[in-house]
């Protein structure tokens, strides 16, 4: 294919990708009120609890768990924030199909092979750390709670608790698919199980900085469980390595199955017989060589007192 071709093809990728997009945007939208819902959870059963403590035990006539809207647009807002995540994750299957089809023809096939691996891997691994990142956020929340003054009461924003609960769910998912980058390594040769074993407190320490950096709260459990989860995810990615090389026979030498006193072995050298000149496949055989004439003998310097020298 010629490159406008590729841009054709690319450009009818997308559009599909962003038909599918829309229309999981639309179910979304249906259904934004459930994961709204699902989303207050934490903060829910937080604020219950709270309520409870202060009234011994019991909820007050009325009570409801209510979020505090600062603008006039941010429920709109929020309601499309909600629904185009959901399309996201309800078409995810589809526009990521897409981006296969376009990337597929150019693989070889062992790669393609591969590629299936992680791409089955990816979606499990990305779903598993936005679902722990959720049961994080009950205790993120919990911890920061403790130090609030007995004599204010909590009033969480809309807009900033589902930025919060999304940017967890988020980078725990991006978080998780760090283990198939190091099986990828592996299998292309760039990084084998014995050197990556031997990088693990580098890679340790490594997750503990990303896991503090990248977690949106000041509270130490989402930091530690994120970087614990890394960390096991890495030794799980270094066994796999491990047992690829030990597959393959890397880290070994060619002759590592060849006793000391084993002789080499001839009998897979094939002696072929060179064929008589005569025509082959129409052409003529090339013609015999001519014998080198004689050399001329050299002739004997004369002595320098009958000729001239050098110099003169």
């Amino acid at each position: 294919m010629t490159l406008l071709e590729h841009l054709r093809e690319l450009r009818t990728r997308l559009f599909r990708a962003s038909i599918a997009i829309v229309i999981g945007v639309i179910i979304g939208y249906l259904i934004h009120n459930y994961i709204l819902h699902i989303l207050q959870d934490p903060y829910c059963a937080l604020s219950e609890k709270q309520v409870r403590n202060s009234n011994h035990g019991a909820l007050p006539a009325g009570w409801q768990c209510q979020f505090v809207v600062m603008k006039v647009t941010d429920p709109l807002l929020l309601t499309l924030k909600i629904s185009l995540y959901a399309g996201l994750i309800v078409a995810s299957p589809f526009w990521m199909y897409q981006l296969w089809a376009f990337v597929a023809p150019g693989l070889h096939r062992n790669e393609r092979r591969w590629a299936y691996v992680f791409a089955g891997l990816a979606a499990p691994l990305f779903a598993l750390g936005a679902v722990l990142a959720f049961v994080v956020v009950s205790k993120g929340l919990e911890f920061l709670v403790n130090f609030m003054p007995p004599s204010t009461s909590l009033l969480i924003e809309a807009m900033a608790y589902i930025d919060f609960v999304t940017g967890m769910m988020l980078v725990f998912g991006v978080a998780f698919e760090f283990p198939l980058g190091i099986m990828l390594a592996n299998i292309a040769g760039i990084a084998t199980g014995k050197r990556l074993l031997g990088w693990w407190r580098i890679a340790v320490f490594i997750f503990f900085v990303f896991a503090a950096i990248a977690t949106p709260t000041a509270d130490p459990f989402g930091m530690t469980f994120l970087a614990l989860c890394m960390s096991l995810l890495y030794f799980g990615a270094v066994i796999f390595a491990l047992v690829n090389d030990k597959r393959r026979g890397r880290n070994r030498p060619a002759y590592a199955n060849i006793d000391d006193d084993e002789m080499s072995s001839l009998d897979d050298y094939e002696v072929e017989p060179v064929e008589a000149a005569g025509p082959i496949d129409g052409y003529d055989p090339i013609d015999a060589p001519t014998a080198v004439a004689a050399p001329t003998p050299v002739e004997r310097p004369r002595p320098l007192d009958r000729g001239y020298d050098d110099i003169t």
